[in-house]
């Protein structure tokens, strides 16, 4: 994903909440002031199948997809719930505001932590990022991306893990623990479900593929370009 794909999308995202580019722009360089490069090149990811496992209630009762899945990769409280069932997670994706100690351990465990940067997570970056392994932190930010943060696409840690499966070469992507209707969520987590819902269409019109996730709604979901 070159950014100037990305760009116009996230500039609906922006007007959309009302978030302030700049602010993620600043957080983003404070991250970038505490990660080192990733190399992408240890994640073998092409031609593989790799299950995504969100936070939804529904995760327990969806673990099973994981079978026969190569990769799994968790966002957020996914993380723990997965292990929790006898998993390995191969990948978290963060923006630390739930359970940073399970980031911690998983990257000082040799296990990668795609940590995201934004503008209101500035101070959870400040107090984690130097807690974890840092050879294991691959720093990711939705505005443009800089020095080792990269942007490959994502908004939320459930499809920006989507993104990340899809800019390291999956093949296949099976989703877990995901529920765009969640009545638990708050209005602004809802807002947030919609926009993920929203790039998972555009994503799987990028890839030719068909999500499962999505069955039974894609005629309901507002198109992007």
């Amino acid at each position: 994903m070159r950014f100037t794909e990305w760009d116009p999308v996230y500039t609906q995202i922006l007007d959309s909440f009302g978030f302030d580019r700049a602010a993620d722009e600043e957080a983003r360089d404070v991250l970038a002031s505490l990660v080192s490069p990733f190399d992408r090149s240890r994640l073998a990811w092409e031609g593989t199948t790799v299950g995504l496992c969100g936070a939804a209630p529904t995760l327990d009762d969806e673990l099973t997809r994981l079978d026969d899945v190569d990769i799994v990769v968790a966002a957020s409280t996914a993380a723990d719930t997965v292990r929790d069932a006898g998993y390995s997670v191969d990948m978290m994706v963060t923006d630390l505001d739930k359970n940073p100690e399970t980031a911690v351990e998983l990257s000082k465990s040799g296990v990668p932590v795609a940590a995201a940067a934004h503008g209101d997570n500035i101070p959870e970056i400040r107090e984690w990022i130097p807690r974890l392994d840092e050879n294991h932190v691959l720093g990711t930010t939705q505005a443009e991306p800089r020095g080792p943060v990269v942007n490959w696409g994502g908004f939320t840690d459930g499809d920006r893990a989507a993104f990340i499966a899809d800019e390291l070469g999956a093949e296949r992507l099976v989703f877990a623990g995901w529920d765009f209707d969640d009545p638990t969520v708050d209005e602004m987590k809802a807002q947030k479900l919609a926009w993920a819902e929203r790039l998972l269409r555009w994503l799987e019109r990028r890839r030719d593929e068909e999500f499962a996730v999505l069955d039974g709604r894609r005629d309901d979901i507002e198109p992007l370009p």
